[in-house]
């Protein structure tokens, strides 16, 4: 049973998937402060469960996320002072998410906009469907993209691809979206749902820990600096894992492994 959070936040555990939901269909599911601060309460909540083996986002009815909530604007974001608390929430969900020990999988559909797709590229892995279209064309609106904001975007699309977002406002389809990185693959509408299940029980059906490890290695290796010996040795903490001895045990005895995360 999902838990409300606020009236346009759903999240539910079942089976060791969290599921959050942003629900706010009327706006497209667009993103104000009280829905930045109820998802960093989710995901402080979601960080802390060990049980939780995978992460899904996904939108509401036909659409991701387009955007920040610009009605939100004009009272939670009006002067320099609110303006760096209301971006400095926002900046701590996307670390949340991007720091998330568990696998994060965005599911995404229609609108993927500005802090929709902020979100969306701080998740692991990014499934779309066709109807998806991605970008930040908020140069019309006469704003700035926060600096904290768009180092996430840098990391996973690269700055010219950014660039064609924020100096052109271009928005991207799903098929552009592919060839730049910014989803890892695209489905057909009614194949999404599948596809995004089968990508779980991949998650699912690995050892935990490995799943943590290798996100850590993930972002470690994002930085030119070389490993240190500690580092290396630290590589190899698997060895010592209940779960490394039953997937190879599983492996020889030609059976499916069951991992318990220790």
């Amino acid at each position: 049973m999902a838990e409300p959070f606020s009236n346009h936040i759903r999240f539910s555990v079942t089976a060791g998937v969290a599921e959050l939901t942003l629900d706010n269909p009327g706006k497209q599911n667009a993103i104000d402060l009280a829905m930045w601060r109820e998802i960093s309460r989710i995901m402080a909540i979601i960080n802390a469960d060990a049980s939780i083996r995978a992460v899904l986002v996904r939108g509401e009815g036909g659409h991701f996320a387009a955007g920040g909530d610009l009605e939100d604007f004009a009272t939670a974001r009006a002067t320099l002072e609110q303006a760096l608390i209301y971006h400095e929430e926002v900046a701590r969900v996307l670390n949340a998410i991007r720091h998330c020990a568990h696998p994060t999988l965005a599911m995404i559909r229609g609108s993927c906009i500005g802090g929709g797709l902020e979100i969306a590229a701080c998740c692991d892995i990014r499934i779309c469907d066709t109807s998806a279209r991605f970008g930040a064309p908020i140069n019309r609106l006469g704003f700035s993209m926060y600096p904290g904001e768009m180092a996430m975007l840098l990391k996973v699309c690269g700055a010219s691809t950014v660039a064609e977002m924020l100096l052109e406002a271009r928005v991207m389809d799903a098929e552009e979206a592919v060839r730049k990185n910014i989803v890892s693959r695209m489905v057909a509408p009614e194949a999404l749902q599948t596809e995004v299940d089968a990508a779980l029980r991949r998650i699912l059906a690995g050892a935990p820990k490995v799943a943590t490890w290798h996100k850590h290695w993930l972002r470690r290796l994002a930085h030119d600096a070389p490993l240190s010996e500690e580092e290396k040795k630290a590589s190899f903490a698997f060895l010592g894992t209940n779960d490394y001895r039953e997937g190879l045990a599983a492996f020889l005895e030609k059976r499916k492994p069951e991992f318990t995360g220790k």
